[in-house]
């Protein structure tokens, strides 16, 4: 089979799913309590208890479980050791695309170490099962007598509760899905789909003021002092204080991040630099973060002094002892500013840490996983390739992950959430990934597929957007499509008034502007925040694995790249090509490259000098026929990832290799060595573009800095000649003059440099006084 070309095999497709909210399926909207994902039809079989279990083994005791079985498929609960009384609660869903059964059977078992033993069944025919429709309350289950293999009484009842409904079922999410019939009991909290909510993030800011007296172990050398300060597996340094005495100052703010509820206290030490690699405590103390004030705004925190703590081991046990030290510190909780765990250009969330900022949202986003097709193969099972894959989908603080679908490459969903949008200008990021701690415990790590972003400014409101995503994943090896997603997005405003009134609000929060953080700041603040993300959705049940949160943040993507720097560079040349564009067009203007146009410039030209109030107008006047002009050629699609974009179609294996390098490097010292010299060329040429733009910059201060006299004794001259003749001439004869010099006809042209060109290379620049 010929390939398909790269255009259209990475290209975004419109898709037409039965869905009800495009308008394809029309009917009871009661039946569809999801209305942007196909109906999948499941029955569900909800095991609650049993009663007066009669006693199978030698002792007279029950180990009883419960077998549900329909067709092909068995589903089983856990067994109760010695209990004729047992409770389960557990439901079973069995998809109805696949039931092989016009009836289903209940059967209460004994476990037994050779064969279990029969206790008693209950039969249902699938024609007579009723249907729930959501929102109904939940079908009440009965009581139902075992009967033995041949029909007749036995001995025992089973509370049971049997229906037909979709995956908008309450009973859905934690249901034993037939179609991981192959995940073994310790398996399938795995697979099954959560909500999961990010930790509220708060900075941490310490400033640190001054200390008043340490008592140093050598007296008659003054201390070198430094703060010390530990937040979990954050730890920050002050600088050595200048004021070498037993009441050192500082004055210095630390920056943290600590998440809600707040686990590890704030442990402050001071120290002494005795030696270049060696540092002396000289106290500390420790301050638990829930007792530190917390402030919205820049208002001054009130400081604070605190006893230090100096701990001496004396004879192996710890002894504390207390003395006069002090330290003075402002210590708040900063929430007025949103804590940046993704990358500000696609972040899902911008609002401060302090719910009382907050304002109210402005729409709904909804979000339907419908399916997958054409995935990769992720791994091998019993000597063949399979894949089992999930979608998470993580925008603001609420994190989504749909439930596992076992050994499919085309895997259906079907699962609907909603999020509350505060900001249109947010993205959400959807990954696939393959589940990897289903069979043989949880070693390994759960593959990406593939992610897809969408900003949701690009979206119209109210309209249903139903497309496959291509998914792209770049390795080793290149860039490789590893199969498509299908969504549907739609994008609901409340308010369309205060939807528009956020195109003119700061992007960040106030405090970001007020009291701005440097970019080191900002980079080290993310890289904790993330890190604190991982660890605390790591601990969840099911856990969300801490390659999936770095992938969905974007964890890394700082890091050197030439393929990234390529990217970077033709996006600034894809910028700058209209300016070059408008250039070359004026330059054509200039040398009557058409002579119908040149005219009609100069005839605009006129009517501008001699009206200039219309100059402003015009141009606004263009623009507004520019955007109507360009308004029939909007994007009808979202955007997706482009590989041409970010070079990712025309990358030497090198340059791969050396993206996919770990930082610190592992390579062999010939092939860093390479790789260095690589960028020392590219740096090389960087260096002689900035050193170019620093000498024009040069020369224009030397216009008037007299490092040239003649050149600025001619400047000066021809300023008070120019400011003369310009006062005694009208403007708009200047303009004239001007514009028409501009456009002469290149009859009237030569083709050396101009005089003011020739003028502004001659000035001298400090590139000679450089080593």
């Amino acid at each position: 089979m010929q390939r398909r070309p790269a255009a259209e095999e990475f290209a975004l497709k419109e898709t037409s799913p039965n869905i009800v909210g495009s308008g394809v399926v029309t009917g009871d909207k009661l039946t569809c309590t999801y209305d942007l994902v196909e109906q999948m039809q499941y029955l569900y079989v909800r095991v609650v208890k049993a009663k007066d279990l009669p006693g199978k083994d030698v002792t007279g005791s029950c180990d009883p479980y419960v077998e549900v079985k329909l067709g092909n498929y068995k589903g089983v609960t856990k067994h109760f050791e010695k209990k004729s009384n047992p409770e389960w609660n557990f439901v079973f869903a069995f998809s109805q695309d696949r039931l092989q059964s016009s009836f289903v059977e209940v059967v209460v078992k004994d476990k037994d170490v050779v064969l279990d033993d029969f206790i008693g069944k209950v039969t249902f025919d699938l024609i007579e099962v009723p249907r729930r429709v959501p929102p109904d309350s939940p079908l009440a289950p009965q009581w139902y007598r075992l009967v033995d293999r041949k029909g007749e009484r036995a001995k025992g009842e089973l509370m049971l509760a049997v229906w037909k409904g979709t995956q908008a079922d309450e009973a859905f999410p934690d249901a034993w899905h037939s179609d991981a019939a192959t995940v073994g009991s310790e398996g399938v909290t795995n697979i099954r789909g959560k909500v999961y909510l990010s930790p509220r993030l708060w900075y941490v800011r310490v400033n640190v003021i001054e200390c008043q007296d340490l008592l140093p172990s050598d007296k008659n050398r003054p201390p070198e002092a430094l703060v010390k300060v530990i937040l979990g597996n954050q730890a920050l340094k002050t600088k050595l204080s200048q004021v070498k005495s037993v009441n050192p100052m500082w004055n210095e703010d630390l920056l943290f991040v600590a998440a809600e509820p707040f686990e590890e206290p704030l442990v402050i030490s001071v120290e002494d630099r005795v030696a270049p690699n060696k540092d002396e405590v000289l106290g500390r103390c420790m301050l638990p973060l829930h007792n530190i004030h917390r402030r919205f705004d820049n208002k001054a925190v009130p400081s604070r002094w605190h006893n230090l703590e100096k701990h001496l081991i004396v004879e192996g046990e710890k002894k504390e002892t207390k003395f006069a030290s002090r330290i003075h510190m402002r210590i708040c909780l900063d929430g007025g500013y949103h804590v940046l765990d993704e990358s500000t250009h696609h972040s899902s969330d911008l609002r401060p840490t302090a719910k009382q900022l907050w304002k109210s949202s402005i729409g709904l986003l909804e979000l339907g996983i419908i399916s997958a097709a054409g995935l990769s193969p992720m791994k091998t099972k019993e000597g063949r390739a399979t894949t089992d894959a999930y979608c998470v989908a993580k925008y603001g603080q609420k994190w989504v992950r749909t439930r596992t679908i076992i050994d499919n490459f085309s895997p259906k969903w079907n699962e609907q959430y909603t999020w509350e949008v505060f900001d249109p200008c947010t993205v959400i990021t959807i990954g696939v990934f393959d589940n990897g701690h289903l069979h043989g415990g949880g070693s390994n790590k759960d593959s990406r597929i593939g992610k897809v972003r969408i900003r949701l400014s690009t979206l119209e409101t109210e309209r249903v957007y139903t497309h496959s995503y291509p998914l792209l994943v770049l390795q080793a090896s290149g860039v490789k499509k590893t199969g498509e997603i299908q969504l549907a997005v739609r994008f609901s405003c409340s308010s369309f008034i205060n939807m528009l009134h956020k195109y003119s609000q700061p992007l960040l929060p106030k405090m970001h502007y007020v009291h701005p953080l440097s970019v080191i700041q900002q980079d080290m603040l993310r890289h904790q925040a993330t890190q604190i993300v991982s660890m605390r959705l790591i601990r969840a049940e099911p856990p969300l694995k801490k390659e999936v949160v770095e992938y969905m943040l974007d964890v890394g993507s700082h890091i050197w790249s030439i393929r990234r720097s390529k990217a970077n560079f033709f996006r600034v040349m894809n910028v700058l090509s209209s300016l070059i564009a408008v250039g070359k067009w004026f330059d054509q203007i200039c040398h009557w490259k058409n002579p119908l146009t040149t005219v009609l410039i100069h005839i605009l030209f006129v009517i501008l000098v001699l009206y200039p109030e219309l100059i402003l107008p015009t141009i606004f006047l263009y623009l507004f026929f520019i955007g109507i002009w360009h308004y029939r050629l909007k994007p009808k699609h979202p955007p997706h990832m482009d590989i041409r974009l970010s070079h990712a179609d025309a990358v030497a294996p090198d340059e791969l290799d050396e993206e996919f390098d770990s930082f610190p490097t592992s390579k062999p010292t010939d092939i860093v060595k390479m790789r260095y010299d690589r960028l020392r060329s590219i740096a090389g040429r960087i260096q002689m573009v900035v050193g170019d733009l620093a000498t024009q910059g040069e020369r224009f201060q030397s216009l008037l800095s007299w490092r040239d006299p003649r050149a600025s004794a001619l400047f000066v001259t021809f300023c008070l000649i120019a400011a003369i003749v310009l006062y005694i001439t009208p403007f708009q004869v200047v303009a004239f003059l001007t514009s028409f010099y501009v456009l002469r006809h290149p009859r009237f042209r030569q083709k050396l440099p101009s005089l003011p060109a020739n003028f502004f290379r001659r000035l001298p620049a400090r590139t000679d006084c450089m080593l």
